[in-house]
């Protein structure tokens, strides 16, 4: 596995591990995701200048966008979370209670 490879692999691990075992607050849930997109979006971006293609060339525009979009609907949750709970942490969220 090249210097490369492992990077961005540890960079997504890091982000997932993050996700599973820190998980106090929306708000660190939400950078977790990012990262893990962030790590997605730049290996599939060095992918496809790797293979000298441009058939692929639009598959990281599209990750991107739905990144964009992914964060954009996790801020309007969070926000409205904290206006109706008062907080963000995720232990006092009760999902069912409508």
């Amino acid at each position: 596995m090249s210097p490369v490879h492992f990077t961005f692999t540890s960079m997504f691990m890091l982000g997932l591990a993050g996700l599973a075992f820190n998980r106090a607050h929306l708000l660190s849930a939400l950078l977790c995701l990012e990262g893990m997109m962030l790590s997605l979006f730049i290996a599939l971006s060095l992918w496809t200048l790797q293979l000298n293609t441009t058939s692929f060339s639009i598959a990281p525009m599209l990750l991107l966008a739905f990144s964009a979009c992914e964060a954009s609907t996790g801020l309007a949750l969070l926000v409205a979370t904290a206006r109706t709970h008062g907080t963000d942490r995720l232990q006092n969220l009760n999902l069912l209670q409508c």
